[in-house]
């Protein structure tokens, strides 16, 4: 039968034939072998993506960081070593995620607990549960008290974006860890280091937030300007095509930060009015699912219709439903099995470059609708 023929376009992928796992077998090593279908044949590809073009000289990373990641140790874990080696460019994350990193950069201990637990119990204790992760309440308080510290210095006594607040934030925690002989504990302090711009898509939902509102009720004048950020991250975005490279967005979970870094494109197209076409390179890592209308299920098909994705790079779009503590270790370590270090790009310190670029191609825009209109 037709069905048998060599030449059949359905037969015409890798066959099955993985090789036995070995106890010797590294991570990258174990996923380019074993995993062959359904969601580990995914990581697969979403290892194979992040290592072999996502991670071109020529292509600027974003990440958006949601989910408790770091207090189950995936910032030290995986998001140092990828920072360290240029892996990472720019960061969208929860406030949560940056509130509890600092509890390590502090020297404060969180504990390998159990979601069975009797929570009346724990809260008799003094004890705060994250599912199976345990930590004492002064640990909150200890943090709640360092940022407030830090935040009343001269130097955040001004509006700016969650960038610079962290970065000047970010200081503090290294120094905390150089004073402390930590070994480098802090994704926050890391950033600050590499010049790592982090933003915060809503400030005021996290305990960061709520310390900052604590110090406006006592008369400091920090205020935290999101807009300040919606052009920044678009000015990163913009300055990596408009350079002739590649932007990429690594999104673990979904929420607020995925939005915050895929709507850098029709902040761009739609708003600024200035051609583009979309990220090129798409990588999720999620547990949500398409069909409830949330952003955090939505697929980079979907997002191609608001302009966030370029249409002819859907090729080069994963997506993974996988826990992200499982998946981000594997990818992590692939790619640094995989992939030589790249030259960290500190955008941080090009900021005022990046936002100087798009406001030209902004007001070449607005000048080009003042001419149309007038005619």
């Amino acid at each position: 039968m037709a069905a048998g023929k060599k030449n059949n376009r359905y037969l015409s992928g890798a066959p099955i034939e993985p090789r036995a796992i070995r106890g010797d077998m590294s991570a990258a090593e174990l996923i380019d072998s074993a995993f062959m279908a359904y969601n580990g044949r995914r990581l697969r590809e979403a290892c194979r993506l992040f290592a072999e073009k996502m991670l071109e000289p020529d292509t600027v990373v974003g990440m958006s960081l949601t989910g408790a990641l770091t207090p189950a140790g995936l910032g030290m874990s995986c998001i140092i070593p990828l920072i360290e080696n240029g892996f990472v460019d720019w960061i969208v994350s929860t406030g949560a995620n940056l509130y509890h990193d600092t509890h390590f950069g502090l020297g404060l201990k969180l504990y390998q607990g159990t979601a069975e637990a009797d929570d009346v119990a724990l809260r008799e204790s003094g004890v705060v549960r994250i599912y199976d992760i345990f930590f004492d309440y002064r640990v909150l308080l200890s943090t709640d008290a360092f940022f407030r510290e830090v935040a009343r210095n001269e130097e955040f006594q001004h509006a700016m974006g969650t960038a610079e607040f962290h970065y000047r934030a970010g200081r503090y925690v290294a120094e905390r860890e150089r004073v402390l002989k930590l070994p480098r504990r802090s994704l926050l302090a890391t950033a600050y280091e590499y010049a790592v711009p982090v933003y915060t898509s809503s400030p005021g939902d996290s305990s960061i937030g709520m310390n900052l509102a604590a110090l406006e009720l006592e008369g400091y004048q920090l205020r935290l300007d999101p807009l300040v950020d919606v052009n920044e991250t678009a000015a990163i975005v913009y300055s990596a095509k408009a350079s002739g490279g590649n932007s990429a967005v690594f999104i673990l979970g979904g929420g607020s930060p995925k939005n915050f870094m895929l709507q850098t494109e029709p902040q761009i197209q739609e708003v600024m009015g200035i051609a583009e076409k979309g990220h090129d390179y798409f990588l999720q890592v999620t547990d949500a699912r398409p069909d409830t209308g949330g952003l955090s299920g939505a697929t980079p098909n979907e997002a191609v219709s608001w302009g966030k994705i370029d249409p002819d790079r859907l090729p080069d779009s994963v997506v993974c439903y996988v826990d992200s503590t499982v998946a981000l270790p594997l990818i992590a370590a692939y790619a640094l099995a995989r992939r030589k270090a790249r030259k960290p790009r500190r955008l941080y310190d090009h900021r005022e470059e990046m936002m100087e670029q798009v406001k030209e191609a902004y007001a070449k825009v607005r000048k080009k609708r003042s001419r149309a209109k007038a005619a």
